[in-house]
């Protein structure tokens, strides 16, 4: 039954947007009767001629309809790869979204549907793969124990994922959790371990591809906190700086300064740059800080917060869904309602670039370090991901050792 869970979830990935309802029903009265009787009577055909084992599918078809069903399996394949690509751009959005992975260009296809999204790594990254597996395994018989270990392990997550969700978001009982997932999980470990068997088959090849992908965020995440905490180190509290300015003002030019940080309570590093070699504060400044939530979507109402820290200086917060493409001169012009006048001609935004280069004694291996440094410079400019347009950007460059 892993088959009509994976070609269950091709359907669903394949008419997201269409809306929930209609890939429910689908589901329900469509795919899941067709994949049982199809199943049934493959097992059906096995106890009853045990040398159907070879193609059990196929085995079911009469002779003269052999080429339609090649047709119409091909037509099928052609569908679920429109489902895995779909299902990939997805996970890799969300990921970028939760600061899983670096950013990368997100390209949207349509104007009806946000969830249309084009990630040309993504493809080519694809493409590689597909070619990788053509070239290693050659038929589709080779691809079996690849493709019964990745479908294995992916219930198995998905079960450990659902005694999660319904142990504490649904705020069940730990042992009422287990009663309901743990038969399932058991089962699917159990085709897991059989599958292991096969590791050295082709087996390896998606668990190798998983731990790499868990090897990048990892290191994509422990990077990130490395220089987070080394740029901290040089930087000072903004009440500290805004009471300094108060008492010893600098130059002060018409318009409005945004400055983009990830820590709101300290004095970013594009702002003390700009009074330390310009040394001039532009009449009304904003601390703006992007944050991504741990929901899908966020309601207009609750996309922006201001806080005001002085006459000069406001704190913006915006608040974006894990499935949300931030649009940050979008979002602000929602402040209008709550009293701040916002023109995007007379604004200018302030982005730090930071230069990484190996530290001596760096936090992680050198391996490690090395391809921190390779995934941040391919990671795209924050102007593109945060649509803010380039004629109104000022980019402060700094170095920083990790």
């Amino acid at each position: 039954m892993f088959l009509a869970v994976t070609g269950g979830e091709a359907l669903y990935a394949d008419l997201g947007h269409f809306g929930r309802r209609p890939i429910q029903t689908a589901w329900l009265f469509l795919v899941l009767p067709s994949l049982l009787i199809n199943y049934f009577g493959q097992g059906a055909s096995l106890l009853s001629d045990p040398s159907a084992i070879e193609n059990p599918f196929y085995r079911l078809v009469p002779d003269a309809l052999i080429l339609p069903m090649v047709a119409l399996a091909t037509a099928a394949t052609v569908i679920a790869s429109q489902a895995v690509i779909t299902g990939a751009y997805s996970l890799v959005r969300q990921a970028i979204q939760l600061g899983f992975l670096p950013r990368l260009a997100i390209l949207h296809t349509s104007d009806a549907y946000s969830g249309q999204i084009y990630i040309p790594r993504v493809n080519i990254a694809l493409l590689l793969g597909v070619l990788l597996l053509v070239g290693l395994f050659r038929t589709s018989s080779a691809l079996a124990s690849a493709y019964g270990i990745a479908v294995a392990t992916t219930m198995v997550v998905d079960g450990a994922l659902g005694f999660v969700v319904i142990w504490k978001l649904w705020g069940w009982r730990w042992w009422q959790a287990g009663l309901i997932i743990g038969p399932l999980v058991i089962v699917d470990a159990t085709f897991f371990s059989a599958n292991l068997l096969k590791v050295f088959e082709g087996a390896w090849l998606p668990l190798l591809f998983g731990i790499g992908m868990v090897l990048l965020i990892i290191t994509w995440r422990r990077g990130t906190e490395i220089v987070a905490g080394k740029t901290r180190s040089s930087e000072v509290s903004l009440e500290t700086l805004v009471r300094s300015l108060e008492k010893k003002p600098p130059h002060i030019v018409p318009g409005t300064a945004i400055f983009l940080t990830s820590d709101p309570n300290y004095a970013p590093t594009a702002l003390l740059h700009n009074l330390k070699h310009n040394k001039v504060l532009h009449e009304y400044n904003v601390i703006l800080t992007i944050i991504t939530t741990d929901t899908p979507r966020v309601a207009e109402a609750d996309r922006v917060t201001i806080t005001s820290v002085s006459t000069s200086f406001n704190r913006v917060a915006l608040k974006f869904g894990y499935m949300e493409i931030p649009n940050v001169p979008k979002a602000l012009a929602l402040a209008r309602k709550k009293g701040w006048s916002f023109d995007i001609m007379s604004t200018s935004f302030y982005l730090s670039r930071r230069a990484l280069r190996p530290a001596a004694k760096s936090s992680m291996p050198r391996w490690q370090d090395r391809l921190f440094i390779g995934l941040a410079r391919s990671a795209s400019d924050a102007t593109d991901f945060f649509q803010i347009p380039t004629g109104r950007v000022v980019e402060v460059g700094t170095q920083v050792a990790v």
